[in-house]
């Protein structure tokens, strides 16, 4: 037998039976690779902004209006008819003090000074009938202007006996009571109006120069659950030495879960340098990283970033990207890497 007769015969046959078997698969991979259709997204450029790199500062919500209500002078307090949390309108009657010596003054004030204007009428007339002097008059009104002064001065002091409110508001504190002795300067009620409110904050001087009268400045009060944008209404000129902060006021809009005393969050621009924001919808998170569709040629290509602070929409973009290059902010959800594009407006 000849084995190399045979050897050549299937060795032909076999490359009959392959090459159909090559041929299909060639074919069929040919099928699998289609182009990828061109998708419509909306790009986007990278922008350079401002850091916006933030520091909390606490602060605490008090009323734009107070008053310590204190005595001016010594006597006993025959009416307080006020409570705890008592609402009074301006010009109401807070206290009264009982002060008979001051009212006695008042009396003898008023005949000393009837007397004097008795006496200086009198001179008058005589002057006109020649029977007295220009000298003898002018002593006379100056008596009568004394006793004016020494009327006014212990009218004042009568006033003084009465307390009324200094303007609307409520009774946050009571330190005195019916019966008790008053003397000047001893407090007696505290009162406020909580319809207008703001924040009293404590600011670093670092960041002192950066807070201008007028600022809106992001306040979260975690009490009430709010988070809501003040004014800056007043900012010390200087800071404590001892501290090294300085208080700033922020005026809030009114709310029913705002409370006099409750603990404030107050946001602050800390940082002036540059850097760059792509839209937050630009940005694809897989897990622990963070990706974005850079269009090259009106090719997607998919790429890895690094990101900072989300703010307003926007997503700080810590390395990954340069100033200028399109990411896809509308579409994304869409996209292969490579895939081709159709850029729509926004």
């Amino acid at each position: 037998m000849n084995w190399s007769a045979l050897m050549t015969g299937a060795m032909l046959l076999g490359g009959i039976a392959v090459l159909p078997g090559c041929k299909g698969q060639d074919e069929h991979t040919r099928e699998e690779v289609q182009p990828l259709p061109s998708v419509a997204v909306a790009v986007e450029g990278v922008s350079e902004e401002v850091a916006r790199s933030r520091v909390e500062v606490v602060g605490t919500v008090e009323a734009v209006q107070r008053a310590s209500i204190s005595a001016r002078i010594s006597g006993q307090i025959v009416e307080l008819p006020l409570v705890l949390g008592s609402g009074v309108e301006k010009g109401e009657l807070l206290v009264k003090i009982s002060a008979g010596e001051i009212a006695a003054k008042v009396l003898q004030a008023e005949a000393q000074l009837a007397q004097a204007r008795r006496n200086l009428a009198r001179e008058n007339k005589l002057q006109k009938e020649g029977a007295s002097t220009r000298e003898t008059v002018k002593s006379l009104q100056d008596v009568t202007r004394i006793a004016e002064a020494a009327y006014t001065e212990s009218k004042t002091m009568l006033d003084y006996t009465t307390i009324t409110a200094p303007f609307s508001g409520t009774i946050t504190r009571k330190m005195a009571n019916v019966g008790d002795l008053a003397s000047p300067g001893m407090g007696l009620l505290e009162m406020e109006n909580s319809e207008d409110l703001q924040i009293l904050a404590q600011v670093p001087e670092a960041l002192l120069l950066k807070v201008s009268i007028g600022d809106s400045l992001p306040v979260h009060i975690p009490a009430a659950g709010l988070t809501l944008v003040g004014e800056v209404a007043e900012v010390a000129p200087a800071a404590d030495p001892m501290s090294r902060t300085a208080p700033v006021k922020i005026k809030i809009p009114v709310g029913p879960d705002l409370r006099v005393g409750q603990f404030a969050r107050v946001t602050l621009e800390n940082s002036d340098e540059m850097t760059l924001v792509v839209a937050e919808s630009a940005v694809i998170a897989k897990g622990q990283m963070d990706l974005v569709f850079v269009v090259e040629e009106n090719i997607a290509r998919l790429r890895l970033i690094r990101t900072g602070v989300v703010y307003g929409g926007d997503v700080e973009i810590l390395s990954g990207l340069d100033p200028g290059e399109l990411v896809v902010v509308r579409g994304a959800e869409k996209l292969q890497d490579g895939q081709p594009l159709t850029i729509e407006n926004l």
